[in-house]
Order: structure tokens, then sequence, then C-alpha cells
């Protein structure tokens, strides 16, 4: 098993304090910083699989902020709000915006160790299907244009005939660049290529 990582960011040193010692009790990496600024300095470094565990009042920049940050720069981690108070609005608009649980001070620490497992889980599942789609963006990119092309329609399910009428090309020159294909991708035939693929809109993938 990977190690887990929790990234806890409470403006409040004792709440910090308190959540860290407990999490890293129950076998944790704890990552805690004062604020959601300290957080996006160090964004960058973010370890798989992780959850982020977010107060939602905080100065400056409150948990809703660093929210929207991470949104904009395409970062997305399974965040849990933890708050004394809140309005309702607040709670929808995190929600709404991916928030896995909202959760009020003081809370039972089994239920807060209930949604980092959820919150785990859930991102393992998305660090494995991006780790998944970068593989295969690489594999893609390594076929010609013509190439590509081709591969496309076979993901279609159309023959060598139909590629080459579509194509204006002799279905004799579509097999020669199937087999092309199929080494690149590092497959033998057709049925290794769908599940290579199944899931995954190639023409999708390579925008």
């Amino acid at each position: 098993m990977p190690q887990e990582h929790v990234y806890l960011v409470d403006d409040n040193s004792e709440i910090r304090f308190h959540l860290k010692s407990l999490l890293i009790q129950k076998g944790y990496e704890v990552h805690d910083f004062d604020g959601a600024q300290s957080f996006i300095d160090g964004e960058e470094k973010l370890l798989h699989p992780c959850v982020l565990v977010v107060d939602m009042r905080m100065p400056k920049l409150s948990g809703l902020d660093l929210q929207h940050q991470l949104k904009l720069r395409n970062v997305f981690v399974p965040t849990i709000f933890i708050s004394g108070e809140s309005q309702h609005q607040e709670i929808i608009d995190a929600m709404k915006s991916g928030a896995i649980e909202f959760l009020w001070k003081p809370f039972q620490s089994e239920h807060l160790i209930a949604a980092i497992d959820r919150g785990l889980a859930l991102d393992l599942e998305n660090t494995n299907i991006q780790n998944r789609k970068t593989k295969l963006k690489t594999l893609q990119a390594n076929l010609s244009s013509r190439e590509n092309e081709i591969f496309l329609l076979i993901h279609k399910g159309l023959g060598n005939k139909e590629i080459g009428l579509k194509l204006g090309i002799f279905s004799d020159t579509v097999k020669k660049h199937r087999a092309h294909i199929f080494e690149k991708m590092q497959i033998t035939n057709l049925h290794e290529l769908l599940q290579l693929w199944e899931g995954v809109d190639p023409s999708e993938i390579q925008r």
C-alpha cells in the first residue's frame, strides 16, 4: 500500500496540532499548513494518494477561496471542509464545487477518519486513471499523423477496406499502417487495442 497523505489547512494552531496528532496515530502522513496561501505555495509538491482537510473560515483566503484557486490550476484533490461557523450558502458552494464532506466542529474523530478514507480511495482511483491516460497519450503521440488518422478509425470499428475507401488509399496500405500502429501501441491485435483503450476516447485524449 502506498503512503496515504493528509493535507491539513487550519489557522487555529491548537486544532491543527490536535488533528495532526490524531491522524499520525492513525497511520497517515500529515502535512499541516497555517493558511490557504502557505498550502498553495507548496501545492506543486502534492503526494498521492491524498486528501485535503481545510477549515472554512480563515484570514485572507478562506477554504472556499482555496478550493477555487485549486480548481483554476486544474488541481483536483478530494476535499473535506471543517468549520465551527459557516453560512448555509458556503456549505452549498463547497459541495457544488466537489467537496466530499462538511464537518461541524467539534466533530467525532471517526467521522473525519471515514471521510478521509473515502477521499483517499477516490484520489487513488483518479490518480490511476490519470496515469493511464498519460501513458495512452504518450503511445498515441508516437504515431505519425496518417497512423493516428487510421488509428482513430480502427478504434471506431472500421475495417481495412472501409478505412481505405474513406481515406482514398489501398486496403493493403491500411494493413501496413495497422501493423505499425499495433507495434507502437505495444499490442498484437485489435482485441488488445480495444482493451487498452477501454473507457478512453482517443479523439479526446490527444487534445
